[in-house]
């Protein structure tokens, strides 16, 4: 093919999920409606992130030929905030997608798949100068970390563009970014001097424009090509690789006489989370145009380097990729929303955005002098926070301050310094841009944002030199963002309703340690989230009928490095009647009298009395186990709950198994089995189930008579539930293979366990266990192979792995070599 003539093809994925941390805490915390998962980034990750990362390629039988990363072979951006989460919570998937990165460098002439992204979704064009130059110096560092290389694109959250934004890009070093085809506004070639009009998106996609600017710079354009993008979002094109990749091809002309790039964008959730298997599609999709030669798979970097533009274009300015109407959809009440409610409007967002962007400037005030007070440059020292944020500790962080400090600072200046630039942070998260994106005021994204506000407003609080009634004044402005929910009202009462109690401050952190403490064991110093404890004075009593805890803890925080002494008295009563109490200060000789008091009483079994020396040293008891953070509330909770539904499970077997001869009699005869045997039958078989497939010695009896008797009554496996119980429990086992591939034990322990599951009615997900598998076969496998005509040992070995991955559903004529193949 002539190089003119040649055809490439990029697909773009920008993954992104709303930031969902608690901003107090900065950490996910459990969300119900993502179960079994402990929460949506948990889950999606299990759902799209981690399948793109080991794709299956599948044969006609739906066998597995082979596993591979789509990140190596596409475009992709993913959100910063979305990978700090991800570096601590999955980092096996984390590693898969840097690497991938790594990969497509070398296949692709130098040039990495991965692109930055601004950093936490804010909608650029409705930013600020200041605002959009950190946003765009913190996606580019953040992204330096992580993939250690510099970027050469940036995508802009949904889009959303203006001419100041792509001249602070270029400043920044940024080579190009990926619009949709509508928001081009006129092109030509470089050199001509008549415009072509873009009505109806009718610029061609198929090559990079060069967009001259106000500062004389110029930047790349990519405008993907819509219907097609538009079809994997919405046409279900993702069923069928084949069918995917024959659309994808259809996009090129033979009209064209330079080389044609066919590129597309979408969310990257389209692929496996939207579309379920949609990454298989997108896998088997690749593998075809690549193994045919069908095309020239590419990334944007390499493209540009390939074929530089020809033509420039011109933007229509404050546009976007998902709001018809510009960036209307991030300031008022365009029509553009979910659909899920089309009797709802969306008034409140032009007030909820006056509010933020009232609080945001009264915030920028106060930082510019506040600031100047204590760092020789704010706003530069604001620009490179991104430092402290990808590095946290309070060490590093009070070093930062002192290379920008205006002079030497004392510690509760240096604390001071590190609270106005949390109040920046916080004061840009509050606009990102899915509080926006929604239908209704009171849905989690918008609250997330307004906790932002909140948390920025507290560190303001902080701060003596800071005005006073700014919370209160900001209140007023956001009431007048009205709810669609009567009951609900309007931001005001949103924000005592839903933010408040969501505020942590020292002393929350220090009553959770303390309940917590009635439960697991502490260090002397101990990391609670984003805070440290610090243990002074501690004593734990327990008898059969109480548990105590009091002590004295300094709590300190790991971000701003605030600090506060605090002294506790914990009891736990019977199993689920708490009480306690906090206070600050560090009277010793007060402190020691209380102990004192209160550990004699708790030895004499004066429990009640305890309650009355609560109330007379602390002045009330008023806290209890709500007062832990929600995930160690929900661990306590489920360990008291689950030791009752033990005693439950046992009285179900066993009226299960008195009554099961009878009942079988009774269904041998024809009669209808009595719907009360079956309440019994679920819970006691479910139980056996779950009990036996974790004995290092499988019981293949009872799981076999288990399974029948299951298959007989027609009991529902509890799934999600033991779904996930079991896969984790498999994946264990796995894991431990690959460690000691050699256990010859062990792989038939999971073998013979594989064999029982697939008897059962609910199958697991064999996703983790196949990737395991996969990477066995390609590491010790032929190694064992070689070794089989010497060792009995070994052989047996290579036919109870082949024997496995049968099971798991390869196709192991392609998947393992033979000898003759590693002669």
């Amino acid at each position: 093919m002539k190089p003119e003539t040649e055809r490439f093809v990029c697909i773009h994925g920008h993954f992104y999920q709303p930031p969902r941390e608690n901003p107090w805490l900065e950490s996910v915390e459990i969300q119900d409606s993502a179960a079994p998962y402990h929460d949506w980034n948990e889950r999606i990750t299990a759902e799209c992130y981690a399948p793109n990362s080991a794709s299956r390629i599948l044969d006609g039988d739906q066998r597995i030929v082979d596993i591979v990363s789509n990140y190596a072979k596409i475009s992709f951006n993913l959100g910063p905030t979305l990978l700090s989460w991800m570096e601590a919570a999955s980092p096996q998937v984390y590693q898969a997608i840097l690497n991938a990165d790594q990969q497509s460098i070398d296949m692709h002439s130098g040039h990495g798949a991965a692109i930055a992204q601004v950093y936490n979704h804010i909608i650029l064009p409705l930013a600020n100068a200041a605002d959009k130059r950190t946003q765009i110096i913190w996606g580019i560092r953040d992204f330096e970390y992580r993939f250690k290389r510099r970027p050469e694109g940036m995508w802009l959250a949904e889009t959303a563009v203006d001419l100041e934004t792509l001249d602070l890009l270029t400043e920044q070093g940024i080579a190009f970014t990926i619009l949709a085809p509508h928001q081009a506004a006129r092109f030509r070639k470089i050199g001509d001097e008549a415009w072509n009009e873009t009505e109806g998106a009718a610029i061609d996609p198929s090559r990079a424009y060069q967009c001259r600017l106000p500062s004389g710079r110029t930047i790349s354009l990519f405008f993907y090509d819509g219907p097609i993008s538009r079809a994997v979002a919405f046409d279900r094109l993702l069923e069928n690789g084949d069918s995917f990749s024959e659309r994808l091809l259809a996009g090129f002309s033979d009209e064209r006489e330079w080389p044609q790039l066919l590129h597309i964008a979408t969310d990257g959730e389209t692929y496996g989370h939207h579309q379920k298997f949609g990454d298989m599609a997108l896998a088997a999709a690749l593998k075809r145009i690549e193994s045919g030669g069908l095309a020239r798979l590419t990334n944007y970097g390499e493209y540009l380097e390939l074929c530089p533009p020809t033509h420039e274009a011109e933007i229509w300015e404050n546009s976007s990729w998902s709001c018809v109407h510009g960036i209307e959809r991030w300031k008022s009440d365009c029509g553009c929303n979910s659909g899920g409610y089309p009797q709802w409007n969306q008034q409140w967002r032009a007030p909820l955005r006056a509010a933020l962007d009232w609080l945001r400037d009264r915030l920028a005030t106060e930082f510019s002098h506040s600031g100047a007070q204590l760092l020789k440059d704010p706003w530069l020292a604001r620009d490179e926070y991104i430092e402290v944020i990808l590095n946290r500790g309070i060490e590093q962080a009070r070093q930062f301050v002192s290379r920008h400090a205006a002079r030497p600072l004392d510690l509760r200046e240096t604390n001071a310094a590190l609270m106005l630039l949390e109040m920046q942070r916080h004061a840009m998260l509050m606009y990102t841009s899915c509080g926006w994106f929604f239908d209704e005021l009171s849905g989690p994204e918008t609250v997330q944002v307004i906790q932002y506000a909140s948390r920025a407003l507290q560190l303001a609080a902080g701060l003596a030199e800071f005005e006073q009634g700014l919370e209160k004044s900001f209140l007023e402005r956001l009431a007048h963002a009205h709810s669609n929910i009567a009951a609900i009202g309007n931001g005001a009462v949103i924000y005592d309703r839903f933010v408040l109690p969501a505020r942590v401050d020292l002393t929350k952190v220090g009553t959770h340690y303390a309940f917590s403490s009635l439960f697991k064991e502490y260090h002397e110093s101990s990391r609670i989230f984003c805070y440290t404890v610090a243990t002074d004075d501690y004593t734990k009593l327990s008898s059969d009928e109480a548990t105590l805890a009091l002590g004295r803890v300094t709590i300190g925080s790991d971000i701003t490095g605030e600090t506060d002494y605090l002294t506790f008295c914990v009891m736990r009563l019977g199993s689920h009647d708490f009480k306690g109490c906090i206070s600050r200060g560090s009277d010793t000789a007060a402190y020691t009298t209380m102990r004192d008091e209160i550990l004699s009483a708790f030895e004499r079994g004066l429990y009640s009395h305890i309650i009355g020396l609560m109330d007379t040293h602390f002045g009330t008891h008023n806290y209890s186990l709500a007062n832990l953070f929600r995930d160690e509330q929900r661990k306590i909770l489920s360990a008291i709950i689950n030791s009752t539904i033990e005693e439950f499970a046992e009285i179900f077997q066993r009226m299960y198994e008195h009554s099961r001869p009878l009942i079988e009699f009774v269904h041998e005869s024809g009669m209808p089995v009595p719907k009360l045997f079956m309440a019994a039958a679920q819970p006691a078989l479910n139980a056996v189930i779950k009990r036996v497939l974790i004995q290092e010695d499988v019981d293949s009896d009872t799981i076999e008579r288990t399974i029948d008797q299951i298959g007989k009554w027609q009991v529902r496996i509890e799934s999600p539930e033991s779904e996930y119980f079991m896969r984790l429990h498999m994946e264990e086992l796995m894991h431990a293979l690959e460690t000691n591939p050699s256990d010859l034990h062990l792989l038939g322990r999971i073998r013979k366990l594989t064999e029982l599951i697939r008897a059962l009615p609910n199958q697991i997900v064999l996703w983790q266990i196949q990737n395991d598998y996969y990477r066995l076969s390609k590491t010790f496998y032929p190694g064992q192979l070689r070794a089989c005509a010497a060792s009995e040992e070994a052989a047996a070995w290579v036919e109870a792995f082949r024997a496995l991955g049968e099971m798991l559903h390869f196709n192991l004529a392609a998947l393992l070599p033979e000898i003759g193949e590693l002669r």
